[in-house]
């Protein structure tokens, strides 16, 4: 009885479990009687953009229909606020089940001598032609325009274009719908009138068996936008007759009118469940096939270089610990094989120690962060529905794991026979970081230069400035404390006071050659995931597939660590036992062709207006690819580090 009592509590539990923010919300009818469903249905309006400035204006600094009730806006989590995310409610509010055509907004006029309205016209007509997007938010629900590509498949898009420019040449934009008997060139056509078509699933009782007859939950919410021209004698329907769009010519001076109007339709729908309402927008985007492609292609090359460290393992190093283990022989074997002839000096503390322990220690907070966030984010936490929580999930942890970074930091310090303790503490809380705040904070100033709602409020810089010395720093002087009060590391063989001197070396086991090999294979792992990511960032495509990304990651981790080990075995063959500082570099060089993918990817991909918008892509890329070289070259240092150990743990020295 017991055992079911507690079987029954599970189930329970595992039906009304909801994510913060992501539970579901009925609605009925204005005249239905039930009273657990909401009746009206608000409209919230999210910050305008454009794939060719990348620089995000708030929906306050266009002149659109405002709302001036009194309800307060939805408050923004801290990544919504980084990523510069700034939702407000606007006019329109919608009644569940009740259909609407040509409903008026309101009406924007521009006098040809004012000053003021020009600037607004002109404004608004420069947007235009620089491609800007609206974006509208239905119960938690992006708007989507949803339209034929060139291949024949349909594409979803969150938000819509707020109108169209033809250009000289009468070369329409990819996002416009203007028919081309109307198309004159050099004129900006107004999108403003917006057909809604809302689809429902009627309340069939998916929340706890609860049944609601008259109410239901949005599935979808899509939108066509139309240029109207305005008619100041139409009435009703007749407003939204679109026979012939409003255009304007950019040397327009003229007395200027825009009636803003909308209509609505729903929908009913059996087939899709609330649970799958994402599921249209996220099957639009490319290309799952593509994924498998890059699994398979990244799993051959783990299955290469770890075949070649199976076979140093199982064969030659084998071999190698066997001879060198022969008493009756030892010296001859210590002068056919060259990696035991340095084990007095492969544990010789490297230089300039501190820095190398220091980017270690961040690394390992950036590894912990990643791995995280992306367990999180597997398990559903992390999903589009729930915006910011992935940026705001990433800062958390990153402030949050300043221990371990102090930890590792301080631990390796001391093990390379550092004393100046302080200082390694110290340059480990703010080294790292504050290259990445300085970084941010650039490009910030540039942001508020442009006007942009990307620019981080002063309050919440301060904020994070708080995160940053209120929590993350006190943390990691916890991390350091105890990593001081450890015992250093032990090497397994003792370190010769006299240096051994290192051989010629040919082109193949020089520094930099192997350095730039190293990060070859672990980039070719991760390259075609990076155009998914890139796009998801640069060409607001969604990015839900977590599940390949951790694939991915853990692909990397073993690609890292076997390409590192490799090139460090030969080395030490080749009697150069300076492999601390290689190891870190050889892993960390991926991040090198990560900013050249980057540079090809702006060039190829990108059509970026303006010094500002390079400004700020390059800015933000440098920032991502040095947290990658933190990431990947710790990866290598420590699994280098941990194969050193091993291979001089099991030969004997006199």
């Amino acid at each position: 009885m017991k055992r079911l009592f507690i079987i029954s509590c599970c189930v329970w539990l595992t039906r009304a479990f909801y994510l913060p923010g992501l539970a579901p919300q009925t609605y009925c009818p204005a005249n239905a009687v039930t009273e657990n469903c909401k009746k009206d249905i608000p409209v919230f309006v999210n910050r305008l953009n454009s794939l060719e400035t990348v620089i995000p204006f708030e929906y306050d600094r266009f002149d659109l229909c405002q709302d001036t009730s009194p309800d307060h806006s939805p408050v923004e989590n801290l990544g919504q606020v980084v990523f510069g995310e700034r939702i407000k409610k606007s006019p329109i509010t919608l009644e569940f089940q009740k259909d609407v055509k040509c409903m008026n907004v309101c009406i924007k006029s521009y006098a040809a001598g004012k000053k003021e309205d020009m600037n607004k016209l002109n404004f608004m007509l420069k947007s235009i032609g620089q491609n800007y997007y609206q974006h509208w938010i239905i119960d938690n629900m992006p708007v989507t325009w949803c339209y034929i590509v060139e291949d024949g498949s349909t594409y979803c898009s969150r938000g819509f274009p707020l109108g169209c420019f033809v250009n000289s040449k009468g070369k329409q934009k990819d996002s416009c719908v203007m028919s081309p008997k109307f198309a004159e060139k050099d004129t900006s056509y107004f999108f403003n009138h917006v057909d809604l078509v809302i689809r429902y699933h009627p309340g069939t009782g998916e929340d706890w068996g609860k049944t609601i007859p008259e109410g239901g939950r949005i599935i979808s919410a899509k939108v066509t936008p139309k240029s109207v021209k305005y008619d100041a004698n139409a009435k009703d329907v007749a407003m939204c007759n679109d026979n012939e769009p409003m255009g304007v010519k950019m040397e327009g001076k003229t007395d200027f009118t825009i009636r803003y109007t909308y209509s609505v339709q729903w929908q009913e729908d059996m087939n899709t469940k609330w649970s799958s309402r994402w599921d249209y927008i996220l099957e639009s985007m490319p290309h799952t096939n593509i994924q498998w492609f890059s699994i398979m292609n990244s799993l051959v090359i783990v299955l290469f270089l770890s075949g070649m460290v199976a076979m140093i393992m199982l064969r030659t190093l084998h071999k190698d610990i066997a001879r060198y283990n022969q008493i009756d022989n030892s010296e001859e074997a210590q002068e056919e094989f060259g990696w035991k002839l340095v084990h007095g000096d492969a544990f010789r503390p490297p230089r300039r120690g501190m820095l190398l322990a220091i980017l270690n220690g961040s690394g390992c907070q950036i590894f912990f962060m990643a791995l995280i966030t992306l367990v999180f984010a597997c398990l559903g936490f992390l999903s589009p529905a729930n915006r910011g929580a992935l940026m705001t999930c990433s800062l958390v942890l990153y402030v949050c794991l300043g221990t371990p970074a102090g930890y590792v930091s301080a631990r390796l310090y001391k093990t390379f026979g550092g004393e100046k303790w302080k200082s390694n503490v110290i340059l480990t809380s703010f080294l790292c970081p504050g290259i990445v705040f300085a970084l941010f904070f650039i490009l910030n100033l540039v942001l508020w230069i442009e006007g942009s709602s990307a620019a981080i409020p002063f309050t919440t810089l301060l904020a994070l400035l708080a995160l940053w010395f209120g929590i993350s720093v006190p943390l990691t002087f916890v991390g350091a404390y105890f990593g001081f009060k450890k015992r250093p590391i032990e090497h397994p063989v003792r370190t010769n006071q006299i240096p051994r001197q290192i051989p010629d070396q040919t082109i193949y086991t020089k520094p930099i050659p192997g350095i730039v090999m190293g990060g070859v294979l672990p980039f070719g792992c991760i390259f075609i995931q990076l155009f998914f990511i890139l796009n998801s960032i640069w060409s607001q495509q969604t990015y839900y597939m977590f599940g390949f990304l951790f694939l991915v990651f853990v692909i990397l981790l073993i690609t890292c660590s076997e390409a590192t080990i490799l090139l460090c075995y030969f080395h030490l063959c080749a009697e150069d036992y300076h492999w601390w500082w290689r190891s870190f570099l050889t892993s960390g060089f991926t991040s090198v062709y990560f900013f050249i993918y980057c540079i090809h990817y702006y060039v190829s991909k990108l059509e970026l207006v303006g010094l500002a918008s390079t400004i700020l892509y390059f800015g933000y890329m440098l920032i991502v690819v040095f947290l990658f070289f933190l990431l990947t070259g710790t990866i290598g240092f420590f699994a280098c580090f941990w194969f050193v150990s091993k291979i001089y743990s099991v030969v004997k020295v006199d």
